[in-house]
């Protein structure tokens, strides 16, 4: 009989092979390992935990915006499931898997939730920065580099910054940490600037 990590492994794990860079098989791994840390530290059930983090993105075939209403369906449909949890247990990690994305207008409904969203968070500095002018250069082609300097020092002020509306739920916890350094260069601009320009060197070059 397969173990629940090997089942895991084998069927669902194996899906993100074919997802997209930002939801492939490295991040569902990076997902899970920081999930079984916060769940260590809260004392949550780490095979649930595990399996929550697991099957985080598995409806990402389905479409971005609604993936966690399918992720969380796919793991109510799987039937093996039910060798290791109860009925109440799967039903926990469903709101959960529900409760993860970082668009949610609500906070999650337990722990697991707040675990699994936080572990989902990747708040490194030079990758948010990044991902950000990603987004404007592909949206506003037009703009120049002081524009989207600009756009980029407002968007990383509006949603990361204190008071910003990014919201993690765990005081403890890789996410946190990032996100305090992620601060401390929003809040200099002369370093935020450097990341800025060596990143717009990059983004040049990759045109």
């Amino acid at each position: 009989m397969q173990s629940l990590e090997q089942y895991v492994e084998s069927a669902i794990i194996s899906r993100y092979r074919t997802f997209d860079k930002a939801h492939d098989i490295s991040h569902v791994r990076a997902v899970i390992e920081e999930s079984l840390s916060l769940a260590a530290l809260y004392g949550a059930d780490a095979d649930m935990v595990y399996v929550v983090a697991a099957y985080h993105d598995v409806g990402m075939p389905y479409g971005r915006e609604q993936h966690h209403i399918h992720s969380a369906r796919i793991l109510m449909e799987d039937e093996h499931l039910r060798q290791w949890f109860t009925t109440d247990q799967l039903l926990i990690m469903k709101e959960a898997i529900e409760d993860h994305r970082a668009s949610s207008k609500h906070a999650p409904r337990t722990i697991y939730g707040c675990i699994v969203a936080d572990a989902d968070r990747d708040l490194e500095a030079d990758k948010v920065i990044l991902r950000t002018m990603q987004y404007g250069q592909s949206h506003y082609s037009g703009m120049d580099k002081e524009q989207m300097y600009a756009r980029t020092l407002s968007h990383l002020k509006e949603k990361y910054a204190e008071g910003g509306y990014l919201t993690l739920y765990l005081p403890c916890g890789k996410a946190q940490r990032q996100l305090e350094h992620l601060r401390s260069v929003i809040a200099d601009e002369n370093r935020l600037r450097q990341y800025f320009d060596s990143l717009y060197v990059r983004l040049s070059q990759e045109q």
